[in-house]
């Protein structure tokens, strides 16, 4: 076995966090990967997992060979797909990113459906509410919301979305709507950390901009959870307009304060530079742009 397929072996050990996994999907022995991992730490001469019974870590040293390794076994498919003109069918695995709400409620449908087109891809889809590396995380898509500031990446637009401001029919018969910003103060409110990362709630009229502190009495780190509190009257929130679309069209959650609404944020579908060729995120591109243009919620 030579370095190459040391290499393999190992990106697919990280990248599972199992040996186990890896040689289940590589149809290998458990022992020919331990032995491969092994090699490689002998070679390098640093341990690249800290390894327990029930799983697998990488070592600091291990995720920055991790980042190298990925590099070039991507590098190596392109070229090798170049040379055999394997760019006309899509394969291999396909690694995606989205924001955890937004993937959740209107990526995974599109990914279930593409993998049913496209038998010889694989995805891996990893959900975070932050703006990850795509080159040091191996990411071949993202799906960005908001603008743009990496040069480096292609963007193909989709849609756009809003913060809004909302809450359930039954907490506006007891309380009365808000009319404008300023009545917010004399409301409660659930704070929807993954949104709104400060208290100051900033809002756009054709008289300017405005800004009103408002003090919550429901602190939540997840959206959905701040979703959920809001649909039991709890209060009133502020999300994205993708969040809660279904809610809206369903009646359970009431959209207020339109006419102070902030311009709409942009969404786009990102990759690097040079990977447009590649026949897996090519397709994907073009299967996910079509589905997301056609979402009644963004």
């Amino acid at each position: 076995m030579n370095k190459l397929e040391y290499l393999k072996i190992f990106v697919e050990a990280a990248s599972r966090g199992s040996f186990a996994e890896a040689s289940r999907h590589l149809d290998i022995s458990p022992p020919v990967v331990t032995r491969a991992v092994a090699a490689l730490e002998q070679s390098l001469g640093v341990r690249l997992f800290n390894r327990t019974t029930r799983q697998v870590r990488l070592t600091e040293a291990g995720s920055r060979f991790y980042e190298d390794s990925k590099r070039i076994l991507d590098l190596l498919e392109e070229a090798e797909s170049a040379a055999s003109g394997g760019y006309s069918q899509p394969k291999g695995v396909l690694t995606v990113t989205a924001p955890v709400l937004f993937g959740q409620k209107h990526i995974v449908p599109i990914l279930s459906d593409y993998l049913t087109c496209f038998p010889e891809v694989d995805i891996r889809a990893m959900f975070y509410d932050r703006v990850s590396n795509m080159l040091d995380e191996g990411l071949d898509v993202a799906i960005r919301i908001g603008h743009l500031k990496d040069s480096s990446l292609y963007a193909v637009p989709v849609g756009n979305v809003r913060r809004i401001v909302c809450g359930s029919p039954d907490y506006f018969e007891l309380q009365g709507m808000p009319k404008s910003p300023a009545d917010l103060l004399k409301h409660q409110i659930i704070m929807a950390s993954g949104v709104e990362a400060s208290t100051h709630w900033n809002f756009e009229s054709p008289k300017g901009k405005e800004s009103v502190k408002v003090s919550p009495r429901m602190y939540c780190n997840q959206n959905g959870a701040a979703i959920e509190g809001a649909k039991c009257g709890v209060g009133i929130t502020r999300l994205m307009s993708y969040q809660v679309g279904e809610e809206l069209e369903q009646g359970s959650l009431l959209r207020v304060l339109e006419d102070y609404e902030a311009e709409p944020l942009p969404i786009n579908i990102v990759y690097l530079e040079g990977r447009e060729a590649n026949a897996k995120i090519r397709s994907f591109i073009d299967f996910a742009a079509e589905c997301l243009r056609k979402n009644p919620f963004i």
